[in-house]
């Protein structure tokens, strides 16, 4: 029996998923990324392998600590990855994206994949069925949104997410809710609208902390799994290993 501890440290919140073999067995969101924290971890689960996806300036000290009690994988764009990645500046695609194009890959062999990734910003990344990473595109998340509102403004309020609000809204929390949430899922449906008219026969992918907001509100049929990047990260950590 193998462990492997899979960290997503993304703009908004630092997480670990726990896989025994192939099978996510737990998931751990993280207060903090110190020395403890870590050791904690490692002291609990045991594990034989580590990967870490960071879009953030994390503790260098997890690495060493991982590097010393497992084997020990960071993702970037000099990892060896079961895609092709676009040509340009592979450097500059995030560690997240890449996950999400390689569980899109892994889970839907031979299938062409739009993955979109609802979190501090939304990534639209479309991968085909020949494994090539073709590229997607990046826009305000949902938080981001609503606290542009705020900061931009001189009177509206910063708005906690809610699913429960009406098409017109009846006051300021109500109609921010409205504008923003239906506002995303609208974009969401066109971009697929998009890809549809340049692309065949694909699936779409739907994961990310702020997912659940939006499913309710599509007309497109998605797939919606809440641990794609997860799995993304374990798979990179065997084609590594």
């Amino acid at each position: 029996m193998q462990i492997t501890l899979c960290f997503d440290f993304g703009n908004t919140r630092m997480k670990c998923a726990v896989f025994r073999n192939d099978v996510l067995v737990n998931e751990v969101v993280m207060e903090d990324d110190s020395e403890q924290t870590i050791r904690q971890l490692i002291g609990e689960y045991h594990p034989d392998k580590s990967i870490l996806s960071s879009v953030i300036h994390h503790n260098p000290v997890m690495e060493d600590l991982l590097k010393e009690f497992t084997r020990f994988h960071k993702l970037d764009h000099l990892s060896r990855v079961p895609v092709t990645t676009p040509v340009g500046k592979p450097e500059t695609i995030g560690a997240d994206r890449l996950a999400l194009v390689v569980a899109a890959a892994t889970l839907y062999p031979g299938k062409n994949n739009l993955v979109i990734g609802l979190g501090s910003a939304i990534t639209y990344n479309y991968v085909n069925k020949y494994k090539e990473f073709i590229g997607g595109g990046i826009s305000p998340g949902m938080q981001m949104r609503f606290k542009s509102l705020q900061a931009f403004t001189a009177k509206l309020p910063l708005v906690k997410a809610d699913w429960n609000f009406p098409l017109a809204g009846y006051d300021t929390r109500t109609n921010i809710l409205s504008g923003v949430i239906l506002g995303m899922a609208k974009e969401v449906d066109g971009i697929i609208d998009a890809y549809e008219e340049k692309y065949d026969n694909f699936n779409v992918l739907l994961s990310g902390g702020d997912a659940g907001y939006f499913t309710r509100h599509l007309k497109k049929k998605v797939t919606l799994d809440p641990h794609l990047i997860y799995k993304g990260l374990y798979a990179i950590s065997e084609f590594n290993q």
